[in-house]
């Protein structure tokens, strides 16, 4: 039916579910024009289109938007797209391995925007190989990584520290997310360069220790840390954030925000004491914190009597002027306060 039509762009949308698997042949038609091809977005990959397509080996010249998500964590060969997708600007990768990633990137020179999302296997990446990748795309802009799992204790225990690492520069990355443990993120900042950083988003694992002063020499090379003035600080009963503001013209504008998942509330304020001792930069321009429960906190949090927790976290607030607390939490702080300020 293509044939029928002039030789315009094809646009491919498709979702499949588990029960919804038809509508496969119609695609791979649509792929065989694999120069006319501009943008590819399939929710639901189903198995047999990478597997046995080899319609996807070959080079898609207009490409420039592609998503893949998948439901089975399904791995794509190394001939996918034949490597080289020389106009791309946007890849969204969801539940997908990738064992041609490296190579997919590296010919992506246009590319601005890259998300990768529910990545199964973190051994796929190592920090390494992934500075290198985005050491070619010096037009990006946001940046997307997030993992399903923590690395194992292998892959965290044997990390190359040894000799300063080779360092890219990243000249247009503005906003940047990150889902992991502390060891791969801090592995891999120390290797880029974001001197536009604008937004860092960062949600970690739950952990024991939290030590990443190679995040604070990362903080230290953006303009993350320009001007900040606020900070908030938001407990539930599975994480514990915090995030910090600084004015863009009357308005506040979050430049960096944390989480930590984690259910003991103890261990909630440590780890995120930890991280802000080790990690963040003097914060002498501050002058608000606030200090809330983003929804009822259960019954665990009326274990918490001792003060050492809160003093750990508010040690790295000292210079505040103005402090917020919700009602529930006041009980909690303020013993806490006393002793700081005594």
């Amino acid at each position: 039916m293509l044939d029928v039509w002039p030789t315009l762009p094809i646009v491919i949308d498709a979702f499949f579910t588990n029960s919804r698997r038809s509508g496969v042949t119609n695609i791979i038609a649509a792929l065989k024009e694999h120069d006319r091809v501009s943008r590819i977005n399939i929710w639901g990959v189903p198995s047999s289109l990478l597997k046995n397509s080899a319609v996807l080996k070959k080079p898609f010249p207009e490409l420039t938007d592609l998503t893949l998500r998948s439901y089975d964590a399904l791995r794509i060969p190394a001939s996918f797209l034949d490597g080289s997708t020389p106009r791309l600007q946007s890849l969204e990768f969801s539940g997908i391995q990738f064992a041609a990633l490296g190579k997919l990137l590296l010919s992506a020179t246009r590319l601005v925007t890259l998300r990768l999302s529910d990545i199964p296997n973190p051994g796929d990446i190592f920090p390494d190989a992934m500075a290198t990748y985005l050491s070619a795309l010096t037009r990006l802009q946001e940046l997307f990584l997030e993992f399903r799992f923590p690395r194992s204790v292998d892959d965290r225990q044997n990390r190359s520290l040894s000799l300063p690492p080779r360092r890219f520069v990243l000249p247009s990355l503005t906003e940047f997310y990150f889902k992991g443990d502390s060891e791969y993120l801090e592995d891999l900042v120390d290797r880029i360069d974001t001197p536009v950083l604008d937004k860092f988003t960062i949600t970690f694992f739950d952990q024991l220790l939290f030590d990443t002063p190679l995040l604070r020499g990362f903080f230290g090379r953006t303009n993350v840390f320009q001007a900040l003035h606020r900070a908030a600080i938001f407990i539930c009963s599975s994480c514990i954030n915090v995030t910090l503001f600084r004015r863009k013209g009357v308005a506040d504008h979050s430049a960096l925000d944390v989480g930590i998942s984690c259910r003991m509330p103890d261990r909630q304020l440590f780890s995120l004491a930890q991280f802000c001792r080790t990690s963040l930069p003097h914060l002498t321009t501050l002058e608000r914190l606030g200090i809330h429960e983003l929804m009822k906190l259960g019954p665990e949090w009326t274990d918490v009597v001792e003060d050492a927790p809160w003093l750990e976290l508010l040690h790295s607030f000292v210079t505040v002027k103005d402090l917020a607390l919700s009602r529930f939490l006041v009980r909690y702080v303020a013993p806490a306060l006393q002793e700081l300020t005594g």
